[in-house]
């Protein structure tokens, strides 16, 4: 019983779970992009930073919950399609909800505005809560360990919260960043649609990882130009 008990523990505190919660990280972290693009997109719609943080703050603490929640049921989530179903069409949604709503010309953001904080943080848990169902099948199928999974979504979703901060800022400074966010949401509505239909037709991870890249790679090509008022002008040529 005593050597049951030792080789359990030493399986616990040994360099293979080590390595495994490493793996797991690094997944999250990828895998995380393109939510975090997301989730700085849906903060941008309240009207200054201060509440985008608020947003972002509390949103990720429901998110979180509601990850954990996932994880600890996700042999009984698994067994239903509907789930996966409502996931992607929840992110599809919010895709076509971006691309057909009016651009606004003063920050070029698309999608919702909100008139209150509490109304941005249950769209910002709920986007994270689809994409987790994404990702949970992939963290499941590194480790059985539910303590690995579970430490890996606490190091993940504070990661995630530092990215959203990052892209809320580069939103800003790049042109088609906001837009290569949205077509990488819905690469990963279509990879949930398609699990639905046929799981044979779903792509493999390091494709999906590639695809992402490319896209985020084309979001970071072009900075937004400026237009300065006369009077900016006039002092910028001056220092010149």
């Amino acid at each position: 019983m005593l050597d049951e008990i030792f080789n359990y523990l030493n399986f616990h505190f040994s360099v293979e779970a080590s390595i495994v919660l490493l793996i797991l990280v690094f997944l999250e972290a990828v895998l995380s992009a393109d939510n975090a693009i997301a989730l700085a997109a849906i903060a941008q719609g309240l009207e200054n930073k201060k509440q985008e943080a608020q947003a972002l703050n509390i949103g990720l603490v429901f998110a979180y919950v509601l990850r954990i929640t996932l994880l600890l049921t996700a042999t009984w989530v698994q067994k239903f399609w509907q789930f996966e179903l409502l996931g992607a069409g929840y992110l599809l949604w919010l895709v076509f909800q971006h691309f057909s709503s009016q651009e606004d010309k003063d920050n070029h953001h698309h999608g919702p505005r909100f008139n209150s904080l509490w109304q941005a943080i249950p769209v910002i848990a709920l986007t994270d809560l689809a994409f987790s169902l994404d990702s949970v099948t992939t963290a499941i199928a590194v480790s059985q360990e539910a303590w690995l999974v579970i430490t890996a979504t606490t190091i993940g979703i504070v990661a995630l919260r530092f990215m959203a901060g990052l892209f809320i800022r580069w939103l800003d400074e790049y042109e088609n960043l906001e837009d290569a966010g949205y077509i990488t949401v819905a690469f990963v509505g279509l990879r949930l649609l398609l699990k639905v239909i046929n799981d044979d037709l779903v792509p493999p991870q390091w494709l999906v990882v590639t695809v992402i890249g490319v896209i985020l790679a084309w979001g970071f090509s072009k900075r937004t130009v400026v237009e300065l008022v006369p009077e900016e002008r006039e002092k910028t040529e001056v220092s010149n």
